[in-house]
């Protein structure tokens, strides 16, 4: 099977040069998401939780796309901004993929990369399991 790729809807995917997703046979790597809109500008500011929703929802649709589901992630990585609000992204994580239970780390990073964002999330599927 061919590359495939999922390409970013807002003006960082051509600045930077990045892809929402890419899938490599069975390998499904979906990239950092955060809750950017397609203008730039950071969606829900100061509410972690409903950014974690909107970026799962994100990476559930970009999975979607590429053939896999939520179902078949194996690891995911979460970086917070203020690592007090884990639980809250916690639950939102745990709402997606109660189930599936991923791999995961949680980390509280500095800064991303437009102020205001709070969450980042990515993660890694495996088809065919």
């Amino acid at each position: 099977m061919p590359r495939q790729q999922v390409a970013v809807s807002t003006p960082l995917g051509t600045t930077i040069g990045y892809s929402r997703a890419v899938r490599a046979g069975d390998l499904v790597f979906v990239s950092g998401t955060t809750a950017i809109g397609p203008d730039g500008a950071v969606m829900h500011p100061g509410d972690a939780a409903k950014q974690a929703e909107l970026v799962l929802e994100r990476i559930a649709a970009a999975l979607r796309e590429l053939g896999a589901s939520v179902a078949d992630v194996v690891e995911t990585r979460i970086y917070l901004t203020d690592i007090t609000s884990w639980q809250e992204v916690g639950r939102a994580h745990g709402a997606v993929f109660k189930d599936v239970r991923p791999a995961s780390t949680l980390v509280e990073v500095g800064a991303l990369v437009i102020p205001g964002l709070l969450v980042e999330i990515s993660a890694i599927a495996v088809l065919g399991q």
